[in-house]
């Protein structure tokens, strides 16, 4: 069993011991309702950088790093940890009851959206409500690609069997995992290409020199099954909000707007101009939708519990 350290976790983080595994998070803010931020692919804690400030004048704000990603340990996969959306769900929930110690709001961009409707599904009695930026729709899900026809279905599973080879693997991963590639990337899901900074970058690269974070990516390169977001939504126990931006290239707005049939989802909030990341692309649109959304949640949970006692 081989896990990093936490040296790629930024100077403000804290760590939290997890099934004998270092988890990197920060915090900030003293009053309020918890909220907990949950990274997309490949990113980290430090990508809530310009929204923990804001949402900690009124709430008590945590951003987590999950296993296997930015600062937090990264386990062998299949020896302790299986990483998939179950075992995210269920560090994600432990973290509430352990270092929080209150339900709290969920905030998710990409594949943290589906993290976090996870967890709510899984323990309903610590979420008060999800939000979602831009919700991975997995469409490299086995149930996605049955419903291609045949020749376009066939390229995912062959690219997957070859990455299985680990030397292979290995060598596109350090082929990926450079200044110059990640930069491109980045450059093709932000729309606004001005917010793709130095400092973006160095974030992002930073975990990826860490030991076992090249099979860590190849393990959720090969991982097609698990939920659909359709799936935890029809299920979902606590309100939603969605939040898209408009000009996301890989989750496109159209298909993400079928999502906002859910009777969970309260509302769906285009946010114009944006790509994948609206919360660090946009902040000063993103901040304000957020915040007012706790507190009309927050107020309205008190409302209830009021009543309920009269």
């Amino acid at each position: 069993m081989t896990s990093s350290t936490i040296s790629s976790a930024p100077e403000t983080a804290q760590t939290w011991i997890w099934r004998d595994f270092s988890i990197c998070y920060q915090t900030q803010g003293q009053e309020g309702a918890a909220v907990v931020l949950v990274h997309g692919f490949g990113a980290s804690c430090g990508h809530w950088r310009k929204n923990i400030p804001v949402l900690a004048a009124s709430c008590r704000v945590y951003a987590i790093d999950l296993i296997g990603f930015g600062g937090s340990a990264k386990p062998a996969p299949g020896t302790a940890i299986d990483y998939t959306f179950e075992t995210w769900g269920d560090q994600i929930a432990d973290f509430c009851r352990e270092v929080i110690g209150t339900p709290v709001f969920l905030v998710g961009n990409s594949i943290g959206c589906i993290a976090a409707m996870q967890t709510a599904v899984d323990h309903p009695d610590l979420v008060l409500g999800v939000v979602m930026l831009n919700c991975s729709l997995r469409l490299l899900h086995d149930r996605r690609r049955a419903q291609l026809p045949w020749y376009r279905s066939m390229g995912t599973p062959i690219l997957q069997r070859l990455l299985a080879v680990r030397w292979i693997g290995h060598t596109f991963f350090r082929l990926i995992a450079k200044p110059k590639t990640v930069r491109k990337i980045l450059l093709q899901a932000y729309a606004d290409s001005t917010a793709v900074s130095d400092e973006l970058v160095d974030l992002l690269m930073r975990p990826a020199t860490d030991l076992g974070a090249a099979d860590v990516f190849l393990a959720f390169t090969r991982y097609s099954q698990g939920p659909l977001p359709e799936d935890l939504l029809e299920k979902l126990p606590c309100p939603a909000l969605m939040l898209w931006g408009t000009d996301d290239p890989w989750e496109p707005i159209a298909l993400g707007r079928d999502l906002a049939k859910f009777p969970a989802v309260q509302q769906f909030i285009p946010i114009e101009g944006a790509g994948h990341c609206p919360q660090d692309e946009a902040p000063d649109r993103v901040n304000p939708i957020l915040q007012a959304w706790i507190q009309q949640q927050t107020e309205s949970s008190s409302m209830k519990r009021a009543s309920t006692m009269e």
